[in-house]
């Protein structure tokens, strides 16, 4: 099969979850003899196709800013998809997997399908819903409306997970969503060495309010007042890294947490993971989790916030980690039996993670593509 996958940003030019999952998707399944091609901006120099480990990289037009005020801006999202239609007319292919945002694109990829007799799949990694509102204000009635109207597009639907397809199913779709969860390389983590900067409780994720770190700085001054050695790691960056070194600084714990910005390198923020006892994310909107894969990958139990827009929570048993309210108080409690914990914890951490090999979940992939009738 000839496959295009559609996104504005391309790894590793652009780092981030999807990207990265387009990226292990796509040397996999052209491992498999499959002909894989990413379609996405130009971030590179030089020609704007690139051949790299069996993917046919393609930078249709120019690079815009992704981020204004930092919000995705849609500029950046009309922009490339008025320069993706006439390259999808031009091409052809098998399959077009089109990553529902930032959305404009889809309607581009539609349209070609359309034209070239051809059906669309759509991949899912999050559903806002009413969350729009939050984001964008009374200007997020539009963000929701365009949402809508992208789920009515095709009956070809991939949700990354059983939160995001319970999410699409709201939207009114109807048809079969089928879930093709991201994943992880347990070998290339098992080979990562621990880093010599060690902590006792790591979060890793965007420094913004769903997030939730400041409460997570506040459960942590709590258990700092038994256990006053204990060290937490922040590896991240975004808006709230200030109102977070504010907070650090009116309980006076600093010298009790490092607040890192993201390391270039991914086997850099595995060796972190490595050299911690116990993943805190209680985040309230995730659509899968990766950071809560690899840590699981890693042995390290999670705790996370107990909430329905959070899919972390299905990566979580009684075995691999703790639900927590979102309270200071609750929170550092789950934090504390982790920390007892972790130990008799860390290998169904890794046998619940190794669920997610990447190499179990290609089959299931190809094998959607090829039901949908390619």
């Amino acid at each position: 099969m000839k496959i295009a996958f559609v996104y504005d940003v391309i790894y590793p030019y652009v780092k981030g979850g999807v990207e990265k999952r387009i990226r292990e998707l796509a040397v996999r399944l052209s491992a498999r003899g499959h002909d894989v091609h990413i379609v996405g901006m130009k971030f590179w120099e030089g020609p704007d196709t690139l051949e790299t480990d069996g993917i046919t990289l393609h930078g249709i037009c120019p690079a815009r800013p992704l981020y204004a005020e930092g919000k995705r801006t849609i500029r950046e999202a009309i922009w490339f998809s008025i320069h993706l239609l006439p390259f999808l007319k031009r091409e052809s292919f098998d399959i077009i997997d089109c990553q529902q945002f930032p959305y404009f694109p889809c309607f581009s990829v539609k349209l070609a399908g359309v034209l070239k007799k051809k059906p669309v799949v759509i991949t899912w990694h999050e559903v806002w819903g009413d969350y729009w509102y939050e984001y964008l204000g009374w200007k997020g009635a539009l963000g929701k409306l365009t949402e809508q109207l992208v789920a009515g597009l095709t009956p070809n639907n991939i949700a990354v997970s059983t939160t995001t397809a319970k999410k699409l199913g709201c939207l009114g779709v109807r048809d079969d969503i089928w879930i093709i969860p991201n994943g992880i390389d347990p070998v290339q983590i098992r080979s990562v060495p621990l880093s010599p900067i060690s902590s006792d409780i790591i979060f890793v994720g965007r420094l913004i309010k769903e997030k939730h770190v400041d409460v997570l700085v506040q459960a942590f001054a709590s258990l700092l007042s038994g256990s006053p050695g204990l060290t937490l790691l922040v590896l991240g960056d975004g808006p709230e890294r200030e109102t977070i070194r504010t907070l650090m600084k009116e309980l006076a714990i600093e010298d009790n947490i490092l607040l890192k910005p993201f390391t270039d390198s991914h086997d850099g923020v595995i060796s972190l993971m490595k050299s911690s006892h116990v993943c805190v994310i209680p985040s309230t909107r995730e659509g899968f989790g990766i950071a809560a894969l690899e840590a699981l990958a890693c042995g390290l139990p999670v705790v996370t916030a107990d909430h329905p827009d959070n899919a972390i929570c299905e990566l979580i048993t009684g075995k691999t980690g703790f639900l927590s309210s979102q309270t200071p108080c609750d929170l550092a409690g789950k934090m504390s039996l982790a920390l007892q914990q972790y130990r008799e914890m860390g290998s169904a951490c890794r046998i619940s993670a190794a669920e997610y090999d990447w190499d179990r979940i290609i089959p299931e992939l190809e094998h959607y593509y090829l039901t949908r009738g390619f």
